[in-house]
């Protein structure tokens, strides 16, 4: 044993504590499901440390870590690390420690050799978080280290000291000045000079450049001068950022561990004042071993003193609110990561959907919206929530039936909350005007006023949902959203069958590639809902029994027509054409490789509409073009919405044949009528 050895003892640093703010674990969150998905790379994060007398050598991250330039804090100083992620538990335990530890150190070693940590100072600071985040019980593993290597090993000269004891007031107070006034990168190591009453704070490069460090030999007045150090420590011990200084500096210089070193653990109070600093005498053993030689320690103690992870569980402590609203996202962002890469998830949650009709297929409508990732829905319905309701609407229950009834609206948007309580929602309690279904005066202000509900909620959504009991129902809110170009989804059934369509957009001005015009119809020209009558839409109720005003369908039906009209508009947002993406003919299992891949969306090719017979379980997808002579969408009809507006649609309301009129059916009519009479005519000629 040396005499060094034994008059002296080993230095012990104090090791950092790592402290994660729960942002961090709700920002790491978003980036593994929006961003990172299977992506195992190490990802770049900041890490900020400070003295505290009453905490100890405290290491902070939290949600700001993530961010590409550190947040400068007063009295904090910032560190640069890396993140690794692991996708499964069994990775996360599997992981060679020691080899990652040794791995990290060596790269950081191999900077510190090219000695430009001399002029950035803050290089030498460095740490890793291995990690796995459990998204389904909001459980995260991980184990903070800090990398530093086991040699040199370094003796304590004698006790530390108080700085008071070698500076007096007018410096310490000249001291804390200085200090401040260093750039935040240089503030990790710095030198002190003392020369009578003045005190000189100098960076690295400004003191090792100017005495030349190509030399290996460091010539210092090593009686007045201080190597400086912000410490995290509150003990008598210096801090866990000092142990890779004195190895940088000492493998730097050949000739330092012929020297008592004087370092001063420096560290600043809330008031910026340095009184509570200690100054530490050093010397380092004869025979350095070299650090490329020794291996790398760091890796943090559990809070039961052992070397292993640490676990938060974040399932209550994160905001409830939040936590649902991350996690129903789960399955859509779970897509990204290997089925459908390219699906844009910030489209769903911007849309804003209006359902017009809150009843079975409206309440299945809302509920696969909501798995969709859809945020913004809003229901117009004129009903109540009956005792016949909650088993076929399912988000009605017994409780909304009582006393007569909620207004199903109302109560589909407050239910919906219950699901998901980030959602917004209203319910608007509304009747919508139909042809053929005279007012008259005494309902005529009332009826404008719903009339004038209607169109400013549709004017206010970006897509439709016609999901109403009766034809004559759907006709204003289509003309409306035709006028008004918004997307339109249709969805109507009969006892076990089903009809889901979107409609086109009347003032669109795309075209189809010539090249494919007997293949497709561009998005832009497909019929609506009433583009294959050549009737208008008249009291379809009147004169009718109970199983006849019911919409009485097979109980299955609602829910496939829902969820294919959710899946239509789903593929509609996802397609790079959007509302003008093509309708092809034929479309089929066996025909769609023949679709050009730059007309299909990553969720494949659109139909215009869907039929469906549940009695064969079986579909067909019909396509059709828009009918000049439409009573709902042609350029007649919208023409005249726009010229006369509430007077044209009064006039529509109470007559059921105006629309036929207006639109030229009539004559329609009354043709197919002569040309009947007239093949009655020759077939009595030819008898006689």
């Amino acid at each position: 044993m040396s005499s060094l050895e034994e008059q002296t003892e080993i230095i012990q640093y104090v090791p950092f504590m790592s402290f994660v703010h729960p942002s961090f674990w709700h920002t790491l969150t978003e980036q593994k499901l929006d961003i990172d998905k299977l992506n195992e790379n190490s990802k770049q994060i900041f890490g900020r440390f400070t003295y505290r007398s009453d905490l100890g050598s405290i290491f902070e991250v939290d949600g700001t870590s993530f961010n590409s330039t550190p947040e400068n804090e007063q009295f904090y100083l910032n560190v640069k690390g890396k993140l690794l992620n692991k996708n499964t538990i069994e990775d996360f335990k599997n992981i060679d420690k020691a080899s990652l530890l040794n791995t990290v150190g060596e790269a950081l070693w191999k900077e510190i050799k090219n000695r430009k940590w001399i002029e950035d100072p803050s290089t030498l600071l460095n740490f890793i978080v291995l990690s796995f985040a459990d998204l389904k019980k909001f459980h995260y593993f991980y184990w903070f280290a800090f990398p530093a290597p086991s040699q040199p090993t370094i003796y304590l000269g004698e006790k530390s000291t108080s700085i008071s004891n070698h500076f007096k007031k007018e410096q310490l107070e000249s001291l804390a000045q200085a200090f401040k006034s260093l750039d935040l990168e240089q503030k990790c190591f710095f030198v002190v000079t003392k020369s009578d009453s003045v005190v000189i704070v100098e960076t690295l490069a400004e003191v090792l450049l100017k005495k030349g460090f190509s030399k290996d030999i460091l010539e210092l007045d090593f009686t007045n001068t201080y190597f400086g150090f912000a410490d995290s420590s509150n003990s008598n011990n210096p801090g866990w950022s000092l142990r890779l200084f004195l190895a940088a500096i000492f493998d730097l210089y050949q000739n330092l561990h012929k020297n008592d070193l004087k370092i001063i653990g420096l560290r600043c109070n809330s008031n910026g004042g340095v009184e509570n600093s200690l100054i530490f005498t050093i010397k380092a053993s004869q025979n350095i071993q070299a650090v490329e030689s020794a291996g790398w320690v760091g890796w943090e103690r559990n809070d039961k003193g052992n070397f292993g992870p640490k676990l938060a569980n974040m399932s209550a402590s994160m905001d409830p609110v939040k936590l649902a609203d991350t996690a129903s996202d789960l399955n859509i962002k779970l897509m990204k990561w290997r089925l459908v890469p390219d699906l844009n998830v910030d489209i769903m949650k911007t849309t804003k959907c209006l359902l017009l009709g809150a009843g079975t297929l409206g309440c299945h409508v809302a509920r696969n919206l909501l798995a969709w990732g859809f945020r913004h829905v809003t229901f117009i319905d004129n009903g109540k929530v009956s005792y016949s309701n909650p088993t076929r609407q399912v988000l009605f229950n017994y409780q909304d039936s009582l006393g007569g009834g909620r207004m199903k609206a109302e109560a589909a948007a407050d239910n919906l909350k219950l699901i998901l309580p980030s959602i917004h929602t209203q319910g608007i309690v509304a009747h919508i005007p139909m042809p053929g279904h005279p007012i008259g005066e005494s309902l005529k202000n009332e009826t404008i006023n719903n009339v004038n509900l209607l169109t400013e909620a549709i004017k206010e959504h970006d897509v439709i949902f016609l999901l109403l009991d009766t034809r004559e129902a759907r006709w204003l809110p289509t003309l409306i959203a035709a006028h008004y170009g918004k997307i339109t989804i249709n969805a109507a059934l009969g006892f076990d069958s089903y009809l889901v369509m979107r409609h086109g957009i009347s003032d669109s001005t795309a075209t189809g590639d010539a090249s494919h015009e007997n293949s497709f119809i561009p998005g832009g020209q497909l019929g609506c809902y009433f583009c294959n009558d050549v009737t208008a839409p008249g009291n379809s109720v009147k004169d009718r029994t109970l199983d006849q005003q019911c919409t009485v369908t097979r109980p299955g039906a609602a829910a496939v027509a829902a969820a294919l009209a959710v899946e239509l508009l789903a593929a509609m947002l996802q397609h790079p054409a959007g509302v003008q993406a093509p309708a092809f003919y034929n479309l089929s299992s066996e025909t769609e490789n023949d679709i050009p891949l730059d007309m299909q969306g990553v969720l494949g090719p659109i139909p215009h509409s869907i039929r469906g017979f549940l009695h064969s379980f079986q579909s067909v997808l019909p396509t059709c073009a828009k009918f000049k002579q439409c009573i709902a969408c042609s350029d007649v009809v919208i023409n005249k919405y726009k010229e006369e507006g509430m007077e044209f649609l009064l006039r529509v309301f109470n007559s059921g044949t105006y629309l036929e009129d207006v639109t030229g059916l009539s004559e329609l009519h009354l043709a197919a009528e002569m040309t009947d009479m007239l093949a009655l005519s020759e077939d009595d000629d030819d008898d006689a």
